[in-house]
């Protein structure tokens, strides 16, 4: 296929740009890091049992899967002690790859939700901008951090064994402390995926839902994933461990793609009312 024009606009420019979702079912169109979506809801912004972050990026839009699924996360986050959650990216109204931020987060199936336990589910758009989340990791990346309670192996647990959940991505050494903590069935444990960079939030992500054109990512390995995690721990403590993996010459980051790379459907989506 013949490279795309430089004269083409940016899908991020073309997506980034809308201020509400298409019109029609809700589809969710290609795959997690290229791809969009029709027929998107948006998260209210302020729930009983929970609050978007961050309104400003206009990125609390989704599946209606996926937005069904936080509501009834933050009830079960109330069930573990919590006042709720806050909850973080989701989706732009349509989809895409976005200006600033994320690689993935482009069908309205994922979403980063705060390890911060709400102290207030009553904050203003300007508190919202302005607070931050907390690390459940210790400063030096080996521990848990005194931020780290039992809600959040609650919450995490109720997310994995929620079935329409594909992934839940969190730092290495949440998942081994989980690893330690978990006396029962530990099948759940195997959809928690160790990934640097996910000590202040958790990364859910929902399987392609019903007629959607979408693809899911290859299920992980067989396992509860235990002695990955470990190993992830091992190599913080000693990067000598590890041999560096020469760069990908062909990997392009999803800002990149012009708009014409994106599955046909989405030019679609683009250009609807």
């Amino acid at each position: 296929m013949a490279a795309p024009a430089m004269s083409e606009p940016l899908a991020k420019d073309v997506f980034g740009q809308f201020r509400s979702a298409s019109q029609g079912p809700a589809v969710s169109i290609g795959f997690y890091s290229k791809g969009c979506g029709q027929g998107f809801v948006q998260l209210p912004e302020t729930g009983p049992s929970w609050q978007a972050m961050r309104l400003s990026r206009n990125r609390n839009w989704g599946h209606p899967e996926l937005v069904n699924f936080l509501i009834g996360l933050s009830r079960a986050a109330q069930q573990a002690g919590w006042r709720g959650l806050y909850i973080g990216d989701l989706s732009q109204p349509r989809g895409g790859p976005m200006i600033s931020g994320h690689a993935s987060h482009q069908l309205g199936l994922d979403a980063d939700i705060w390890m911060l336990p709400p102290s207030s589910l009553t904050l203003s758009p300007a508190q919202r901008e302005s607070i931050s989340s907390v690390s459940a990791v210790s400063r030096n990346g080996t521990a848990l951090s005194p931020n780290f309670n039992g809600g959040h192996m609650a919450i995490l647990r109720a997310a994995a064994r929620d079935r329409r959940v594909e992934r839940v991505f969190t730092d290495p050494v949440v998942k081994v402390a989980m690893c330690q903590m978990e006396t029962g069935n530990r099948a759940w444990l195997r959809k928690i995926r160790p990934l640097n960079g996910h000590d202040y939030h958790f990364h859910v992500r929902m399987a392609c839902p019903k007629g959607s054109i979408c693809r899911d990512q290859d299920p992980p390995p067989p396992g509860d994933g235990c002695a990955e995690a470990v190993e992830w721990v091992k190599n913080r403590i000693d990067p000598g461990r590890v041999k560096p993996s020469p760069p990908d010459p062909n990997y392009r980051h999803p800002r990149s793609y012009r708009l014409s790379e994106l599955p046909a459907q989405c030019r679609t989506v683009a250009a609807a009312p």
